[in-house]
């Protein structure tokens, strides 16, 4: 395993508290296997998250002073969702790092939430041994310069939201969702949804409740839509 003093020098951060960055690549389930005693890193992942949270939305209040809120936690969530994350484990090659049972190391170069989570709780770990400084840095160079991307490619609007401007732009047509079906019983219905521009029906989408089901019915749409 590769040792976390490279991981340090990727960073040019030197930590007070070793112990913090090594448990921060912790997984639960090489406790399994092991003996760590600080424990698994999820923690560190929980403080990781507010702390991303709260530097994410600092920085899009001050640098879009026009845009609604809405549109403001559109972004937020396009930049804090795990894809994103996983982006900057890759880019780090985090995994070499990881302490995993011999099961979940087999597969952990696919496994987008381990390799998301990590990140959570590298900052965490930043945050907890240099306090918000330190963490700031390290998202401002490795998180926020992605805003670009996502703003570029319409990556923050949902598949409903992308749905209605390609509508709207090519036929003046704002889409309707209605519920064609449900099954299953009351607590574990499923719900089948169309999309339509005017008449025409353009694709359907099922999930366990109306919301989902009409982003399925979306993302279904956006692929069919010509």
């Amino acid at each position: 395993m590769t040792p976390l003093s490279t991981l340090e020098k990727q960073l040019d951060i030197k930590f007070k508290k070793p112990i913090l960055l090594e448990q921060a690549f912790v997984h639960r389930s090489y406790l399994n296997e092991n003996d760590f005693k600080p424990g698994h890193n999820e923690r560190l992942e929980f403080l990781g998250d507010a702390v991303l949270e709260l530097v994410v939305t600092e920085y899009l209040y001050n640098k879009f002073t026009e845009k609604p809120e809405g549109e403001l936690t559109a972004l937020r969530s396009a930049l804090v969702k795990k894809e994103t994350l996983k982006q900057i484990s890759d880019e780090l090659k985090l995994y070499q790092y990881l302490k995993l049972s011999k099961g979940e190391a087999k597969s952990v170069s696919n496994q987008t939430t381990i390799l998301a989570n990590v990140v959570e709780a590298l900052v965490g770990a930043i945050f907890l041994d240099g306090g918000i400084k330190p963490a700031k840095e390290f998202l401002d160079k490795y998180l926020l310069p992605k805003l670009d991307v996502i703003m570029a490619n319409q990556a923050y609007l949902d598949a409903k939201s992308q749905f209605q401007e390609v509508a709207q732009d090519k036929d003046g047509i704002t889409p309707v969702y209605k519920v064609v079906a449900e099954s299953g019983p009351d607590h574990s219905k499923i719900f089948e949804v169309a999309v339509c521009l005017g008449d025409k029906e353009i694709a359907r989408g099922s999930g366990p409740s109306k919301q989902a089901a009409e982003m399925a019915a979306a993302e279904a749409a956006l692929e069919q839509y010509d």
